[in-house]
């Protein structure tokens, strides 16, 4: 089969779309053949090392859809011909995975493949930003970063969806439709950190009850600046890098700061499947919808990654097999 690895013996890592050996299908694993991979900040970070740790990927990819086409012994509930989706499934950048079920969520016969993977990583994100991490409610303002990519969209609708008003944070003028096609209420072009002031007017003046801000060490200042009084931070993105040494007696207003990992959201293949099936019916219904933003050639996945760093794109980014 073929798949996009990446080799780091000679320093600065290099992809190659290259044959590589299927791995044999073990005891409760299924081999799925790709139709569809997501691309993702993730995947930015296993290539550069930026993500650290043991997940030295030696094939990119960790999100998809498909079909199964060969089942191992002690699998019940999938069989051949299934459509599947995952996250967090190392090696997706290929013609095929092979994985354990627990990893894989049954698509729905009236969802299609390209939308399925483009709600797996943001779109189960953003439900544990809105829905656990800090659960929105009626009359809550959040601020949103990155409000017209992939994530800020769903995590856009999704407060919208729970009775809560969005500031949206762009970082050019082309974006500010796109964010508002999600559903902010107010759009903020800023590029460069200073939109707090803003975010606080338009909050009357108290500041926002939510930030989400996955945008790296430039807005942490600014985020911290546009929460009101006992307000919540939710701080994650681990690509961009954090914002260095926090004094916690220096932080103001009396605000709560937190990291929110995916992980510690979907912790079981039952909550795995509870929260894709919500996206599935919200997506169903027309509660939220989904943009997708460019469609590559597996070969391509290099020019693809170097869209997504370079923030000129919107919406999320799939590779085909």
């Amino acid at each position: 089969m073929k798949a996009m690895t990446i080799n780091r013996a000679s320093g600065a890592p290099t992809l190659a779309y290259a044959a590589v050996e299927q791995p044999a299908v073990g005891n409760g694993q299924v081999a799925v053949e790709v139709s569809v991979a997501g691309v993702n900040f993730m995947d930015l970070g296993a290539r550069s090392g930026a993500l650290g740790g043991s997940y030295q990927p030696s094939i990119l990819g960790v999100e998809g859809a498909g079909r199964i086409v060969e089942v191992g012994a002690h699998v019940r509930d999938f069989q051949v011909g299934d459509r599947v989706a995952w996250v967090f499934v190392p090696h997706s950048y290929a013609e095929k995975i092979v994985t354990d079920v627990n990893n894989l969520v049954k698509i729905p016969d009236d969802i299609d493949d390209h939308s399925a993977a483009a709600l797996m990583m943001q779109g189960l994100t953003a439900s544990h930003f809105a829905t656990c991490f800090y659960p929105v409610q009626q009359g809550d303002i959040a601020l949103v970063h990155a409000g017209a990519g992939g994530l800020g969209r769903l995590l856009t609708q999704i407060i919208k969806l729970r009775g809560g008003s969005v500031i949206s944070r762009v970082s050019s003028e082309a974006k500010v439709e796109i964010a508002k096609a999600a559903g902010a209420d107010h759009v903020i072009v800023s590029g460069d950190g200073t939109f707090a002031e803003e975010a606080v007017r338009l909050s009357g003046g108290e500041g926002v009850h939510v930030v989400f801000d996955g945008s790296g060490p430039a807005t942490f200042q600014g985020s911290l600046q546009a929460l009101r009084r006992t307000g919540t931070f939710c701080w994650y993105g681990p690509v961009l890098g954090g914002p260095g040494l926090i004094d916690i007696m220096s932080l103001p207003k009396s605000i709560k700061l937190g990291y929110a990992v995916f992980s510690d959201s979907i912790h079981t293949p039952q909550l795995l499947r509870v929260k894709a099936m919500q996206l599935f019916d919200w997506l169903r219904s027309g509660a939220i919808t989904v943009k997708i933003g460019g469609v590559y050639h597996l070969a391509d996945a290099e020019t693809a990654l170097a869209d997504l760093e370079s923030r000129i794109t919107t919406g999320k980014l799939l590779l085909i097999p």
